[in-house]
């Protein structure tokens, strides 16, 4: 029971540094994503903590956990397009949605029909991102 208690102190502590911290929530999820540095868009930022700090291999999210995880309603291309959720287009400079997850180490596997979604963890974490410690 005293260890589960210190674990739980040591993980409130590491979120109140990251929270005192002055830079804005988005830069503080910086990383290297093939050959360009990406951060996390403001917008999905709890999405990524939330991923980075489970230690399941896989997470199964439905639409409405992601919504009430990000505070706003998940796009319509995102209930009805598989692509959403899979493509990792680097060729443009801007962030994207899936830099959330792939900077996490996890990649997206969507079940539209059951509107969930399994974020599995990649075996090896791209560099830079917070999971490759």
């Amino acid at each position: 029971m005293m260890v589960m208690w210190k674990w739980i102190k040591g993980r409130e502590l590491i979120v109140r540094n990251m929270m005192r911290s002055d830079a804005p929530a988005a830069e503080r999820h910086l990383g290297t994503a093939l050959g360009r540095a990406v951060k996390v868009p403001n917008k999905y930022v709890p999405l990524h903590d939330y991923l980075a700090n489970r230690y399941a291999d896989s997470v199964v999210l439905t639409f409405g956990q992601l919504e009430d995880l990000l505070g706003c309603a998940l796009p319509d291309s995102a209930r009805v397009e598989h692509e959403w959720w899979t493509s990792t287009d680097r060729d443009s400079d801007k962030s994207s949605c899936s830099d959330a997850w792939v900077l996490a180490g996890r990649t997206a596997r969507p079940n539209l029909l059951a509107r969930t979604v399994a974020f599995e963890r990649r075996a090896e974490p791209l560099r830079g991102s917070r999971s490759a410690k």
